[in-house]
């Protein structure tokens, strides 16, 4: 991600000076920007997941919430970020639930909000596709 330089207000109690400049990472606010500061090697998955996401969700607006894109219509449908080694999926408790038999077969861990999909596997962008929709339509969200 893009860094900035600020210089730290902290004194040294012993020196009465500024302590070195820190690197301070710059947030994106934009879903746009933030898939830019990602990883080269993600940022074509990054792309794909945000194009499924817009296909499905038409009427919702795209945001950066909780440092993640987020898709929004009166409140959060779904949110996803970039992981070290993974795409992180963050539809809520109730879809995990809902889709937990399907990622189990298809091998992907999940937790109670969210789901893995590994980079070194193909991502499923129908699953993506059929929770977004799930989520929509539900009112259940994230």
């Amino acid at each position: 991600m893009e860094k900035i330089l600020r210089k730290s207000e902290n004194k040294s109690v012993n020196e009465g000076k500024s302590q070195a400049a820190e690197t301070v990472p710059v947030k994106p606010t934009t879903i746009d920007a933030y898939i830019v500061a990602s990883p080269a090697n993600v940022q074509e998955i990054l792309q794909k997941v945000r194009a499924t996401l817009q296909a499905v969700l038409p009427n919702a607006t795209e945001k950066i919430s909780w440092s993640m894109p987020t898709y929004w219509d009166g409140h959060n449908i779904i949110h996803f970020t970039a992981m070290k080694n993974h795409v992180g999926l963050y539809p809520g408790p109730d879809a995990i639930e809902y889709f937990s038999n399907r990622l189990d077969e298809m091998g992907f861990k999940h937790s109670k909000g969210a789901a893995q999909f590994p980079y070194k596997k193909e991502i499923p962008y129908d699953l993506i596709t059929e929770i977004a929709v799930w989520c929509s339509s539900t009112g259940n969200h994230a």
